[in-house]
């Protein structure tokens, strides 16, 4: 396999000096919260991140600035997009972020069908881009596979990640409502953001006329009330801007550089170390367990070695399950822990297909405050207690609005004076819904590594495999027709509704590979998201995921991995890892 002649140094300081309690691949959302927890815990703990180093505040350059100060406007130059087709899709991707995203190509990949890989390559990852969504799983999803016979059923409930849901939302500031929904648990929140007019007007619409259907206030990371647990992290509170794609200078938004990795550095117990492209985890088979991992510098590409008594792979779902399948050994020849074979298999995403959208014809007379950088949702209501439908899964559904200059909207055209006070008045109000939802994993919907290719790093390069069925189809048009049922019964006109029938991976939602469950037959993690066969590495991002429910994920790979780091360190010093 490409790869495998790796000259490695491993007296780069000596092996004392390249060994530490715990090493963390990856410095994202869920790699932050790993390095949080061990270095609280008292572990000395190493977190390596492919990408260059960034420093809050310091490395956000485009965080103040208007449209005018670019040169092409945000607007992304024609050479650019050309260059850069699948990160160019990315709704993030502009003028001002364009330097926290993985350009096509800097890291290439073998697409086996139609697949938009969408990476942040720095310290702190995707958190600085982040879509910013919170919401916690019900029962409903830790349940549906078991009742409604997909994947395999999760080995934990609710009950088993409601406290460290509670654990990650203090610490990392979620704003949300009160709602005492069966379907949406409630969370330990700040005030959310207030509604629009509109957004009011089709809460109660909705609550009129469905008995199943609640629309409620955002659960969104962000400080509309800093408690003091923020300000000690010195982030201050949510200026509405609605510029988070940048990196805030405010740290209104939670994300690794403005809150868990600074926080672990205080304790003295935490390294990071940038330009740090991980080929594999060490396997010792005398001692049957993990002893390190292989590292090539991202540009001299020097090869080391670091060791650990404790390994948490947290590089985003493909990369985790790119680097799980390259780390081989006699005893695991398909990857480290890969005895069944699935490893990289049931992969899974979000569904991001659907959107209905039209036209409000009252509330002239009023506008918001600020730029909201949250919208409402609606709970799923699909396949609930029961498959009330024909297809499996179930969606959320986002609801926006808001009121643009008039030249949006068609009218205020031409030149001169006219033109110029057009430009100054709201035009109509914009109302719309879009979707997140679930995607049933399917074993044929995997990765692998190519067997000729390799990256600049001399690492295989992956093989993303993965694609839609006739049940997504069924999904994306029953919420189109609702969609448009509840748009129209809230008064909405001109509805328009679309499916974009986009490539699987712009939702930014990538799941499994090396999914959690009871059985090592049919799961690579156990409850603890241990390994089955090397109990001393960790999987906590998007490759543990059994199946995708319809919530945004990334505050439940927060409360996975605070759970597991502190399950881990806490078995360190009983001396069974």
């Amino acid at each position: 396999m490409p790869g495998d002649s790796l000259k490695v140094n491993i007296n780069a300081g000596g092996v004392a000096n390249n060994t530490y309690d715990a090493i963390v691949i990856g410095s994202g959302i869920s790699g932050g919260w790993a390095a949080k927890e061990l270095c609280e815990k008292g572990l000395k703990t190493l977190v390596l991140e492919r990408g260059r180093n960034i420093e809050h505040i310091k490395d956000y350059p485009t965080a103040t600035k208007a449209p005018w100060e670019f040169q092409h406007r945000l607007a992304m130059p024609e050479a650019i997009m050309k260059e850069n087709p699948i990160v160019g899709k990315c709704y993030a991707f502009d003028e001002a972020t364009q330097h926290f995203f993985v350009k096509d190509n800097e890291h290439p990949y073998i697409q086996e069908k139609p697949f938009d890989w969408i990476r942040g390559y720095q310290v702190g990852g995707k958190s600085i881009t982040w879509g910013r969504a919170c919401q916690r799983w019900s029962n409903f999803e830790f349940t549906a596979p078991l009742r409604y016979g997909y994947a395999i059923d999760w080995p934990i409930r609710y009950e088993d990640i409601a406290p460290w849901y509670s654990h990650v939302e203090y610490f990392a500031g979620i704003c949300g409502g009160k709602d005492g929904l069966e379907a949406l648990p409630d969370g330990d929140y700040l005030p959310p953001f207030e509604m629009t007019c509109v957004e009011k007007d089709i809460q109660q619409k909705i609550r009129e006329h469905y008995k199943d259907r609640f629309m409620v206030e955002t659960r969104w990371a962000h400080l509309t009330q800093p408690r003091d647990i923020h300000l000690q992290q010195g982030r201050g509170k949510c200026q509405a801007r609605d510029l988070c794609y940048r990196g805030c200078p405010f740290g209104g938004y939670f994300s690794s550089v403005s809150s868990t990795l600074p926080w672990a550095m205080k304790t003295g117990n935490l390294t990071i170390r940038a330009d740090s492209v991980v080929h594999s985890i060490i396997y010792d088979e005398q001692k049957g367990k993990a002893t390190g991992v292989r590292v090539i510098d991202a540009h001299t590409k020097q090869a080391t070695e670091y060791f650990a008594k404790i390994i948490f792979v947290n590089a985003a779902c493909l990369n985790s399950n790119l680097i799980l399948l390259n780390s081989t050994s006699s005893r695991f020849p398909n990857g480290i822990g890969n005895d069944n074979g699935l490893l990289g298999k049931f992969m899974s995403f979000h569904n991001y297909r659907g959107s209905v959208w039209g036209t409000y014809p009252g509330h002239k007379d009023q506008y918001y405050y600020g730029r909201n950088p949250t919208n409402p949702i609606i709970a799923n209501y699909r396949n609930l207690h029961k498959q009330d439908t024909d297809f499996l899964g179930s969606y959320l559904t986002f609801v926006a609005t808001g009121r643009g200059g008039n030249f949006r909207n068609g009218s205020g055209e031409g030149i001169g004076a006219e033109y110029k006070d057009n430009l100054s008045e709201p035009g109509t109000w914009t109302a719309g819904m879009y979707m997140q939802g679930e995607k049933i994993p399917r074993e044929e919907n995997h990765l692998r590594l190519s067997k000729d290719k390799t990256d600049p790093w001399g690492i295989p390069q992956l093989i993303t495999s993965i694609g839609y069925e006739e049940n997504d189809d069924k999904l994306v048009k029953d919420f189109l027709t609702q969609s448009a049922e509840m748009l129209k019964i809230a008064g909405i006109e001109d509805i328009r509704t679309h499916d974009t029938k986009q490539a699987p991976g712009l939702d930014i939602h990538e799941m499994g590979g090396c999914r959690m469950g009871n059985d090592p037959k049919t799961s690579l993690l156990n409850k603890h998201n241990q390994l089955h066969l090397c109990n001393n590495v960790f999987v906590t991002d998007g490759a543990c995921m059994a199946s995708t429910g319809n919530q945004s994920p990334s505050i439940l790979y927060m409360a996975l991995t605070a759970r597991a780091a502190n399950f881990a360190a806490d078995e360190l010093k009983k001396g069974n890892l």
